[in-house]
């Protein structure tokens, strides 16, 4: 199977926490979740060849600063280059829900209209994934020239087979 196998981007979804009324005054800490959907060919090979092809993607290519895509090799606040398939370790159901509930909670909760939207948008794909992905950490080197840009940065690949679909979610705040 080539190492190049393409993926067709299907769609992108964007939850801006700042969109939800936060009671007791407490704010959305400029959280957002970020998600591109990713078509899986017939032929979908193995997980290590999709991870291949999301990395070549145009649409990899995103420091999530409202700056859209780059035609350098900028990822969220890393040298694109610096990531490989194997910067993508496979976690379980239960450890990605976690990544994202626990930083989307800041210890703090969240209102109940976006824990539904999260639910629906967020949770429910990471459930149903065949297999799940969070990138591992990188070296300080691997910031780009004017990275680190968010206060956290949380990333999964989640490949849901029978659904063709390839989810790259983005969890951060400025």
């Amino acid at each position: 199977m080539p190492s190049t196998h393409a993926l067709t981007h299907v769609d992108s979804l964007f939850i801006n926490f700042r969109d939800f009324a936060f009671p007791d005054g407490r704010g959305h800490g400029y959280r957002w979740v970020d998600m591109k959907r990713f078509h899986l060919p017939p032929d979908t090979p193995d997980d290590g060849h999709l991870l291949i092809a999301l990395l070549a993607h145009p649409e990899f290519r995103d420091t999530y600063d409202g700056a859209g895509l780059w035609l350098e090799p900028r990822h969220g606040q890393w040298w694109a280059d610096r990531i490989s398939p194997d910067t993508y370790l496979p976690v379980d159901e239960v450890t990605a829900t976690v990544v994202i509930s626990s930083w989307a909670a800041d210890g703090v909760g969240v209102p109940a209209d976006l824990d539904e939207r999260l639910q629906e948008a967020v949770y429910t794909p990471i459930r149903r994934a065949t297999s799940r992905y969070v990138l591992g950490g990188l070296p300080e080197e691997a910031h780009h020239d004017y990275g680190p840009i968010h206060g956290e940065f949380h990333e999964l690949v989640l490949v849901d087979r029978p659904e063709g679909v390839l989810t790259l979610l983005v969890a951060a705040d400025d």
